[in-house]
């Protein structure tokens, strides 16, 4: 008597178009369980050669089931430190600034003063996918085993292309920023502003599908009395393996 086989289930289609890289990085990352990335950031502000800038590092864990994210990092600025910290758990956002003694920012992560604060690699799965569904759409790049998706906006009266999801992005990174120029007397509206470009980038491991790092970067040409405010913005982001771990808000913080 024969011995019968066991039917083998077909292998999935290897992934051709962002969609499909998309669809499957996110299966990788959800089956990963939780996550750790490393966070380094830059932004600055320059008029005729003079300027200030900021930086933050930070690590972030983030697990899937159930969503929550925590962060903790140090912001530079003007040659000293300050701690924050970030969690995000069931929607909503918490965020403090400062040492042993300062209070929680609470708020939805809809809010931008709480998205601003939130460095979540994983949500650039879903971010990339109305990109791809969008004008300008995203570019697909393999080689040397990345998987490479590239949003890209070249220079340009932001008016133009301030509908753009991914500009969206960055005109929101920009806000603060601008609201502190317009105390000090910048009056330039957004028919007057200049994007001087939007790159973000996603990479993916071409076998695993896993995210391996994430990066944004824009950058704002402001007119002011006759000169320009340059503004520029810089997030990196690395895959750092597995977190096993959970996260939970401090005790006292709802």
């Amino acid at each position: 008597m024969a011995t019968p086989y066991a039917k083998k289930e077909p292998l999935p289609a290897a992934p051709k178009t962002p969609e499909e890289f998309l669809a499957r990085a996110r299966e990788a990352m959800d089956a990963g369980g939780g996550w750790t990335f490393a966070v380094k950031g830059k932004e600055g502000l320059v008029l005729q050669g003079q300027g200030s800038a900021a930086s933050y590092t930070s690590t972030v864990r983030r697990t899937q089931d159930p969503e929550a994210l925590h962060s903790t990092g140090t912001i530079v600025s003007k040659g000293a430190g300050k701690p924050e910290e970030v969690f995000v758990v069931r929607g909503v956002g918490y965020v403090k600034e400062g040492g042993v003694g300062a209070g929680w920012k609470k708020g939805p992560v809809s809010d931008p003063d709480i998205a601003n604060k939130v460095e979540d690699p994983v949500d650039a799965l879903e971010a990339f996918g109305g990109y791809a569904k969008g004008a300008g759409g995203v570019q697909l790049v393999k080689a040397d085993g990345e998987v490479r998706l590239q949003a890209h906006v070249a220079a340009r009266p932001l008016a133009d292309v301030k509908d753009r999801p991914v500009v969206e992005k960055a005109v929101r990174e920009l806000e603060p920023t601008l609201a502190q120029l317009r105390k000090s007397g910048v009056t330039a509206g957004e028919s007057q502003i200049l994007l001087d470009h939007v790159d973000e980038v996603l990479v993916l491991d071409a076998k695993t599908f896993r995210i391996t790092s994430h990066r944004f970067e824009c950058g704002f040409l402001i007119p002011y009395q006759g000169r320009t405010i340059t503004y520029s913005q810089d997030v990196r982001e690395e895959n750092r393996g597995v977190f096993d771990g959970d996260i939970r808000l401090p005790a006292g913080v709802r």
